[in-house]
């Protein structure tokens, strides 16, 4: 069962929105060499406003996607950034 999650808001800036999304697109191949990763999303909630959210089984897992392939890439592309992505750590208390 999954007990730990990050919540990531992301806001593209002016003119970035495709790169942005396309950067998370590929993403999708980083997350899949994580194990500890059990879910990952990358969401789009308008038109410069994106998210992650993702889940793991307890904090090793957590620890490690947050120091993963997919924390670097989104560092190495600030300047697709509006602002500093917004990362939540939560804890999960249902899941299906």
């Amino acid at each position: 069962m999954v007990t730990k999650g990050l919540y990531v808001r992301l806001e593209a800036a002016n003119g970035r929105e495709r790169d942005l999304q396309a950067l998370l697109s590929g993403a999708r191949e980083l997350v899949e060499q994580e194990p500890g990763t059990t879910v990952w999303y990358a969401l789009r909630f308008g038109p410069a406003t994106f998210g992650i959210f993702d889940a793991f089984e307890d904090e090793g897992g957590r620890e490690a996607h947050l120091n993963g392939a997919v924390a670097q890439a989104l560092g190495e592309h600030a300047e697709l950034f509006a602002t500093p992505p917004s990362i939540e750590p939560v804890d999960v208390i249902a899941a299906k």
